[in-house]
């Protein structure tokens, strides 16, 4: 092979190398593009699993949550029987060392006495009353048989013998019909209506039972319209008591009134219960004439509904038992250990007495700081998904912890201060009963009687704070006046 030839042939050897390279260049940047594709394909399924994990754990926690781990009612809770949790022993049931019982005793002054002889003697003796004497005396205590007590007023009339001019008596105040029902009347069927949720046919059906007489639906709500006229006054008291008081506690329920969705607010004080009902949950209705918040200086206890922050005339308490099912539905949820180290700090300053409290009020408030630490790091802030627009979803843990950091000294108010309850249960209780009467009867078919309803039952609520007869009050009502109003 001479020179020419070697040449061309090495000539061709690289051009089918070059031709090799450019192929192999080729698959190369295929490789690289399919490559590019599925690490793309895993990062999206990366996160999509990670979503799915959170939707998951999301959706095991709704389906476990109930009363005791979230802000869920009991009523939602069903039929289905609670776990029962293993709790510390605390000593004996029933009544314990030094509560004061409520047995009943014999009064001085029976109504009505029976004296029981004893029989013949065996040898046919039958013993005379100046015989006898009493050996033990019982006490029957027991209702008399009801009947309506009718009174009649003869409004009477007399002609003058000097002048000739006829003279005719005024009836006495409130009585002004030929038949009516009097102030007993109108306070019971009230009382039964508004406190012990009677609807009105069953209260007619009840009158006639017990006294021959059923009451007519029109003659209940004139009696209540009545009795809620006559507590305005009274009223503005009880608003001024909340008002000055220490601690005012605050909540708010649904009602459905005529048809739509209301609120039923309360503030409350260990004296005093004010109710008033709003088409509005939020700061409309908490900006309203009806509301006292906007006059309230000193602590307001509350769920950490954010509507209640926007006021600042007052200290502000978060309820203590609203964080505890929180933390109770983290710790059956969660894999975090930080709910149950806080809930278990939390009740430890509960359990605290006051004085200890305030000494180691640094170390408290460190541990408190400390553990949402703990919790920010387990409940990290949600990743940014690439291509999602819009606010990025939270955790229930990472919410939690963001509230508990930035409510600081609201959560924590119970420990330093003696008149910060722990709860905010004492609203609560004075709430609960509407939702009772709600599902008796429904709804209130007006707005008038849901306010009818809510001023009635706020006087009641009163009442029973000041550990006042109630039937009493409300009968002093209706003759215009009461314990608070003279």
């Amino acid at each position: 092979m001479n020179k020419d030839q070697v040449i061309s042939a090495l000539f061709e050897k690289i051009d089918f190398l070059s031709n090799e390279l450019a192929q192999v260049k080729k698959e190369n940047q295929e490789l690289k593009r399919e490559n590019a594709e599925i690490k793309k394909a895993f990062t999206e399924v990366k996160l999509e699993n990670a979503d799915l994990k959170v939707r998951i754990t999301e959706l095991e926690a709704r389906l476990n949550s109930n009363s005791s781990n979230s802000s869920k009612p009991p009523s939602s809770d069903g039929y289905k029987k609670k776990p029962a949790f293993p709790r510390k022993k605390k000593g004996k049931q029933g009544g314990q060392q030094g509560h004061k019982g409520r047995t009943l005793q014999q009064v001085e002054h029976p109504d009505k006495t029976v004296k029981h002889k004893p029989g013949q003697c065996d040898c046919g003796h039958v013993f005379s009353d100046e015989e006898l004497s009493v050996a033990e005396t019982r006490q029957v205590f027991d209702l008399p048989q009801p009947k309506l007590e009718v009174t009649a007023h003869q409004l009477l009339k007399g002609k003058c013998p000097v002048c000739g001019k006829w003279h005719k008596a005024s009836a006495p105040e409130g009585v002004n019909a030929p038949v009516q029902y009097g102030r007993g009347v109108k306070t019971l069927a009230t009382l039964l209506n508004v406190d012990y949720r009677i609807p009105f046919k069953k209260l007619q059906i009840l009158f006639s039972d017990l006294f021959g007489y059923a009451i007519n639906e029109s003659t209940v709500y004139s009696a209540s319209r009545q009795c809620y006229e006559m507590l305005e006054p009274t009223e503005e008291v009880i608003k001024s008591g909340v008002v000055k008081s220490d601690a005012t506690h605050a909540d708010e329920t649904g009602l459905r009134v005529a048809g739509k969705l209301h609120w039923l607010h309360t503030a409350s004080s260990l004296l005093y219960t004010y109710l008033f009902v709003h088409e509005r949950r939020g700061r409309v209705a908490l900006d309203s004439e009806k509301s006292v918040l906007n006059r309230i200086s000193g602590w307001l206890v509350h769920d950490c509904w954010s509507s209640y922050f926007k006021y600042h005339t007052m200290h502000h308490a978060i309820c203590g038992a609203h964080i505890l099912r929180e933390l109770e539905g983290l710790i059956e949820n969660g894999q975090s250990k930080w709910p149950r180290v806080f809930k278990t700090f939390l009740m430890n300053v509960f359990e605290m007495p006051l004085e200890e409290r305030v000494k180691r009020r640094d170390h408290i408030e460190k541990r408190f700081s400390l553990i949402c630490g703990l919790g920010e790091k387990a409940e990290p802030p949600p990743r940014k998904t690439p291509g999602k627009r819009g606010k990025y979803k939270r955790t229930k843990g990472r919410n939690l912890v963001e509230r508990l950091i930035r409510n600081k000294e609201a959560v924590l108010a119970f420990a330093f201060n003696r008149e910060v309850p722990f709860t905010n249960n004492l609203a609560e209780r004075d709430i609960r009963p509407a939702k009772v009467k709600q599902k008796v009867s429904n709804c209130f078919r007006t707005l008038s009687g849901a306010e009818i309803y809510a001023r009635i039952a706020g006087f009641v609520s009163t009442a029973r704070k000041n550990d006042r007869n109630v039937f009493t009050e409300l009968f002093n009502t209706f003759e215009g006046h009461n314990f608070i109003v003279g």
